[in-house]
């Protein structure tokens, strides 16, 4: 990556949430959590336009515009349109704003995103840029063909902005490995930072060592990881990968949290660690609507989890031998 990406404790915030994602999260509630990330000494913030159509990005613009920009590092995605047309909403960010969205991945519907997306956020410029959902788990079949027009649009316009210096690097934003592991291997396009969320997991990792891992090292990039609790279910919560949660996976995470038990180790650290103890990983970025959370998964980073822990993992054939254990 030519432009190092330096994140105290490798934790960021994650803005999805703040989108109204599951539910219609107050007004008060997402500015108190936004201004305690800030507080606790969090500086890398991520969001994107497709969260609540523009809302998350507008409630960190509230907060962030009010600090100098040289002291924090932003990123956002483009792959998306917001549109003043409206129309009634459901799923994932049901709760958002109810502004039409659409699909662009062309170089001009990508600087006209960073353009709607500086205003949003009340800024002058993003650090780092992901091409949003160019994925199978979003686009089905259709992704090859969007991906070939991401690769002739968005990928070139973000290539010559990050090798003009307007942006200090770009790459993907997905919720599977292989679109990075494409981008990657290009010769005609050089990502050199991508987002890859819930792929690198206590619960699934196996597929991102395979390739995409070691790719991120090979091309002198990075990745940053989100969504470490995988929507939540390794916390207890009723979502995996921003769906309804299996018995299976809940039956995975119960097998956990008898390990962590044994051990007097609590999840949500195990979990955090992990994720960010691959050389390949420059960030982790979490959500969150809860002002104490924040503060909770600053901690989580520091404390000192037991090699037994994680040996015994690993025994169960819970976690891949193959993975970067935290302390090793």
């Amino acid at each position: 990556m030519k432009n190092e990406l330096t994140v105290k404790h490798k934790l960021g915030f994650g803005t999805a949430p703040l989108g109204n994602m599951f539910r219609d999260v107050p007004e008060d509630e997402a500015m108190k959590t936004i201004q305690s990330a800030w507080d606790e000494g969090i500086r890398y913030f991520d969001t994107a336009p497709f969260y609540g159509a523009g809302l998350a990005e507008i409630r960190l613009g509230e907060i962030l515009s009010t600090h100098k920009r040289d002291d924090f590092l932003l990123s956002s995605k483009v792959g998306r349109l917001i549109l003043d047309e409206e129309e009634e909403k459901e799923g994932l960010f049901g709760y958002g704003r109810k502004n039409k969205i659409r699909t662009d991945y062309t170089e001009d519907g990508t600087l006209q995103s960073i353009e709607d997306s500086l205003k949003r956020l009340k800024t002058d410029r993003l650090d780092m840029v992901y091409v949003h959902d160019l994925s199978p788990d979003f686009l089905g079949d259709e992704w090859i063909t969007k991906f070939d027009e991401a690769r002739k649009g968005a990928f070139k316009v973000l290539d010559r902005l990050r090798d003009e210096g307007v942006i200090k690097a770009w790459g993907l934003g997905v919720n599977t490995t292989t679109p990075i592991e494409v981008a990657l291997e290009l010769e005609e396009a050089h990502p050199d930072l991508s987002l890859s969320a819930t792929q690198y997991t206590l619960l699934q990792h196996e597929r991102a060592l395979e390739r995409m891992m070691p790719l991120a090292q090979e091309k002198g990039g990075g990745l940053v990881v989100g969504s470490a609790y995988n929507s939540g279910a390794l916390l207890g919560g009723d979502f995996f990968d921003y769906q309804e949660i299996t018995p299976d996976i809940k039956k995975r995470v119960e097998q956990f949290n008898d390990v962590a038990r044994n051990h007097d180790v609590k999840l949500k650290h195990a979990a955090l660690q992990f994720s960010a103890a691959h050389p390949a990983v420059k960030a982790v970025v979490v959500g969150s609507t809860r002002p104490e959370h924040i503060k909770e998964d600053l901690q989580a980073m520091q404390v000192n989890i037991p090699a037994a822990f994680w040996e015994e993992l690993v025994e169960k054939n819970l976690v891949s031998s193959k993975a970067v254990l935290p302390g090793k």
